[in-house]
């Protein structure tokens, strides 16, 4: 049966998105290890002993489910190169063309560059201009305020806090902080992105 999000490479300047598979194991582990992301309590970027339980599940999620898990690679000199992050589209609502981007995580080496910027050019471009989305939906932890903050600057805007939203695998509970970017915000909020994409960077 067709699915709303086939699998797809998306590539820009800057980053290179290629549907996530076993083969990229040690390529993740290696990204993830940049920086310890694993250490941030409030993210979900698996620890060198936890990759492929973290790769099997996302794939699960795919067949299952429906979503569209990629790892994001740094385009040097034109050409993809090595594997520096990981997003996902998933909590897929077909009937309604919506979904949500998502577990996404970069190394540190890569953060704060144009690495992040064009990857959400180049997810949002496809789900709207592709898939006809309505919305987009972006969820993040109460606590995780440079995520947060990341995401308003991107031009999606705050639906809501969903309080106890989910309860964390130390124990403690989550509060989701939702925000979306609709059909009839896409054309302002592509051009804000290229627009930061064009200026130039130290």
């Amino acid at each position: 049966m067709p699915r709303l999000i086939e699998p797809v490479t998306l590539s820009g300047q800057h980053a290179w998105l290629e549907p996530l598979g076993p083969e990229h194991d040690d390529e993740v582990r290696t990204a993830a290890a940049d920086g310890e992301l694993w250490k941030l309590w409030y993210t979900s970027v698996p620890s060198p002993d936890k990759t492929g339980e973290w790769l099997a599940i996302a794939l699960d999620m795919r067949e299952r489910l429906g979503a569209m898990p990629f790892v994001v690679r740094e385009m040097r000199d034109g050409r993809p190169g090595k594997v520096v992050g990981a997003t996902r589209l998933f909590n897929v609502d077909e009937a309604n063309r919506r979904l949500e981007i998502g577990h996404t995580w970069y190394a540190k080496s890569v953060q704060r560059t144009a690495v992040n910027t064009e990857c959400k050019l180049l997810l949002l471009t496809h789900a709207f201009e592709a898939l006809r989305c309505i919305a987009v939906e972006f969820r993040t932890h109460w606590m995780n305020h440079q995520s947060g903050a990341a995401i308003a600057r991107l031009g999606a805007k705050q639906d809501g806090v969903l309080r106890n939203h989910q309860r964390m695998p130390d124990g403690s509970f989550r509060d989701t902080v939702v925000f979306s970017i609709i059909e009839s915000e896409w054309l302002t909020v592509k051009r804000h992105l290229q627009y930061k994409l064009e200026q130039p960077r130290a």
